[in-house]
């Protein structure tokens, strides 16, 4: 029979492993955070750039699937609209060009933990990459 000093040891080791995780920090974020008071709760920031190169970006009328964080180079190639958003991963940007007006780009938000499921759609211009204005309804 273990003595008690072993059983408290191995308590002690059991206690810490379990709390291991709660001391270690995952973040992901795929653009600057905003001041909380001029956001709405989930909305991203009104200050972002998009950061995709003009050329990188899809052609009018479809969508391009955009990882942020990697290169533009080794991001997906463009393709129809249904085929990007059904298979989006979780955490990334779709980014669509509509046909009727060139000027801007579209970017759906997908959740964070939830593939395929668009939580915000913003607009950005496609020379600059400023922000235009966010999409409701």
């Amino acid at each position: 029979m273990p003595s008690r000093s072993t059983c408290l040891q191995a308590l002690a080791l059991t206690v810490a492993l379990a709390a291991l995780p709660a001391c270690a920090k995952t973040t992901v974020s795929s653009q600057p955070e905003p001041r909380a008071e001029h956001r709405k709760a989930g909305a991203p920031s009104t200050a972002a750039r998009l950061g995709v190169p003009p050329g990188h970006l899809p052609p009018p009328g479809q969508c391009r699937l955009w990882f942020p964080g990697r290169p533009p180079g080794h991001q997906p190639k463009p393709a129809p609209c249904v085929e990007v958003e059904a298979g989006a991963p979780a955490r990334t940007w779709v980014l669509y060009r509509p046909s009727q007006d060139k000027t801007v780009v579209h970017v759906r938000y997908v959740h964070e933990r939830r593939a395929g499921v668009i939580v915000w759609i913003r607009v950005f211009d496609v020379k600059s990459g400023a922000f235009v204005r966010d999409v409701t309804g």
